[in-house]
This record gives C-alpha cells, structure tokens and sequence, in this order.
C-alpha cells in the first residue's frame, strides 16, 4: 500500500458506538504506513479511549485538554497545515452540523477550520437523524465545497431500529482515502481496462470447467492503476474477493463473455491478468449429466482468444492504446512468453511460473519476468502481488507517456 507511506493523517474521532471501528481503521491506516494522529472529540472519548489508538497508531492521540495545553496556539494549525487528509470517521450529526457552518469548538473542528487538506467524512447516526433536511443541508454544504461523503449504510442501529445511519466499514473508508490520495497520480485522467480471476465454461447447468486463478493479481492490478488515479473498469470472472473501491465492476462467466465485455470498452491502456479458459465444451447439456447414466463423452473446442481478438485490426488497436498480457506456464515460460508477446501484439507480457508454490495462482506473492515488445525484460523476485502490480502500473504509464 505504498500510496499511504509517510502520508500525514488525521483522523477525527466523534461520539458514537461506532468509534470501535475507528480503531480499526487507524490500525489498517498505520500498518500501510501511514503516520495517523487521532483527535477525538469529549463525546468520542466515551466510547474509546486515546490509549486505545496510541496503541494501534504508535503515536499519541489528542483530545480537548490538549486545546488548552502548552501548544494550543500552534497545535491545529499544524495539524490543519501539514496533513495530507482529514478524515472523520465517524461524524456524528451535530460535527456535520459543526463543519457546515464554520462553529470551531473543540479541537477537532477548529483543525478542520484550520485545515488546507481534503476532508473525507463517513456519517454515524441513529434512526431519523441522517435523513432530517437539517443534516442533508448541512451534507450538501460540505459536498459543495469538495467534501467527500462515505456512507452511512442501512441496517442496524444502536437504538435498535432499522435505517440508514450504520458507520460503512473500515475497509471501505480506506478504500475512499486511497481514491482521493491518488487522483492527482500518473494515471490521472486516463482510463484502465483490467481483466481478472479464471472463466468458467459451462459442462451443464451445475458443472463448468474452470482453473486455479484465485483474481488476486488482477485484483491489485486494478487497485494500483485506481492509486494512480484511472478510470477503473474491472472485468472480472466469479472470484471470492471484494473489489477495489472506486472500479467499475462488470461481472462475467465464460471466455465469450469476457471478450464482448472488453470489446464494448474504450481506454487508454487493457491489461489481460485474467486466466481465460483456452477451451469450452463444444455443446453444453441443457439438463444436469446424472451419474446413473454412465461417464460422458465431452467434445471440447477453442475459445475466443481475447487479446488476439482484440488486436485483430486498427480499428481495435486504436480502442487500448495500451495492451498487456500475461503467460502462466509450467513449462519453456519466457519461450511462450515471448511468442504470446508477438503474436498478439502486446507493449509488454509479464510471465510467470505456475509449477512454483510460492508464486502464481491462489498466493499472496508472485515471481515474474516482464518482456516488452523492444525487446527488454525485467526480472522480479518474489514479492506481493501489490508491489507486481504497481511495477506493472509503473511501466503502463511510462508508454501512455
């Protein structure tokens, strides 16, 4: 998560039972890095306390009494003047109400005043509070003025009703906080077409052939080109995972279906991470194949080649001016790399070896050579699949250069 790496975070704690979660997301900030200073309100520190997120930040948290200590003249204004992001998670009705109308009466909100940073608010309220035309107002207020508002989601309330006011997770906040982190970055402006996870094609209405490809790769793909600041659009096949905050999702099955999904986009750059399947039953059955009727002879045919397909004619050049693929072999890898390279006409393929159990399908790292169409590669070690991403990301926007 190298885009939080010594990024200056305040994190404003308010009064609500949903300040357990704000523990959580400053420990998801620090551990990417992230030096986060957590300011909570008298109301926040009912719920929780600055022990609390000193322990998960490694920094000291402020409160109010710090307002009227030896540095309270200077405090938020250097905390207004040398973060990256402000973020107040969660903001309870009467903050909104604070921000909205300039009222600087805790040390919180008189940073906020102070503060030449984005400001990114998740609401937390209870029953009827986040609907009232006040609140709204007020949320309007700030959205005018380039504040950014995640959530509240519906669902279960402290009081025990049922509507929308629930703080949205932690891992959902992170995922804003990214977004607007990155959208000055060298993707800005520029739209991505990323492909992910293994296609299934369908033996009968239960059974599909299918591989090993877990879409983590294609995954981070898509989260470093959405740090850089792109357009997402993520075209994905069944996968278990939850997709990047901010990409556009467009959910697939088949090889056929992920060819027209990438044919009816338009982008700057494609990169092809998925594993499409190389061949489909020629006919499906339209009924579940029973067992009782002994084993079934299954004639199998070649899928659409997707990259090949698409940079099939000049017409469809034009469409990514950007092509990436990827080669995972068990054998001869860079010789089928370097033939997949020039045979479908790629800027770039980054090859790796499925035999290794470390790297490859269904881990957490990844071992792989990249070879560009001049003729040069470039070996990795064993590494994230994060950090392979955004090497890929990298070299993706050096040619869109």
């Amino acid at each position: 998560m190298s885009i939080l790496s010594n990024k200056h975070i305040l994190l404003g704690v308010t009064g609500s039972i949903a300040g357990y979660k704000a523990a959580d997301l400053a420990s998801k900030l620090a551990q990417a890095g992230a030096d986060v200073d957590v300011i909570l309100t008298n109301a926040g520190e009912k719920f929780v306390t600055p022990l609390t997120f000193q322990s998960v930040t490694g920094r000291r948290a402020y409160t109010d009494n710090d307002l009227w200590g030896n540095e309270a003249h200077v405090l938020h204004v250097s905390f207004g003047k040398t973060a990256d992001l402000l973020v107040i998670a969660p903001c309870t009705a009467d903050t909104i109400a604070k921000l909205a109308n300039g009222i600087a009466d805790n040390l919180l909100t008189v940073t906020a005043l102070a503060a030449t940073c984005p400001l990114v608010i998740a609401p937390a309220m209870d029953g009827g509070m986040f609907d009232h035309p006040a609140t709204q107002d007020n949320l309007a207020k700030l959205k005018e003025r380039g504040a950014i508002i995640v959530g509240p989601a519906e669902g279960h309330l402290a009081s025990g009703l049922t509507g929308t006011g629930r703080m949205v997770e932690p891992a959902e906040i992170l995922g804003h906080i990214r977004i607007v982190l990155g959208r000055k970055g060298k993707l800005a402006g520029k739209k991505v077409v990323v492909t992910a996870g293994g296609t299934q094609e369908a033996l009968d209405p239960v059974r599909v052939i299918t591989n090993h490809s877990s879409g983590k790769q294609g995954y981070a793909i898509a989260q470093a080109a959405l740090d850089s600041g792109a357009d997402v659009c993520l075209v994905t096949a069944p996968t278990a995972l939850t997709a990047p905050v901010g990409a556009r999702v467009v959910k697939v099955n088949s090889a056929e279906e992920m060819l027209k999904a990438v044919l009816a986009e338009s982008a700057d750059a494609l990169i092809m991470a998925a594993a499409a399947a190389d061949f489909r039953p020629k006919n499906a059955a339209k009924d579940k194949m029973k067992k009782r009727d002994g084993i079934p002879q299954i004639e199998l045919e070649a899928t659409p080649d997707i990259l090949k397909t698409v940079s099939g004619s000049p017409v469809d050049k034009k469409r990514f001016q950007v092509m990436v693929g990827f080669a995972a072999e068990s054998q001869n890898l860079l010789e089928n790399a370097a033939e997949k390279l020039k045979s479908k006409k790629l800027d770039f393929i980054v090859a790796n070896d499925i035999s290794a159990s470390d790297a490859g399908f269904a881990v957490e790292t990844n071992r792989v050579t990249i070879l560009f169409a001049n003729g040069e590669r470039e070996n990795l070690p064993l590494t994230s699949k994060m950090e392979v991403a955004e090497i890929i990301i990298e070299h993706t926007s050096r040619l869109l250069e």
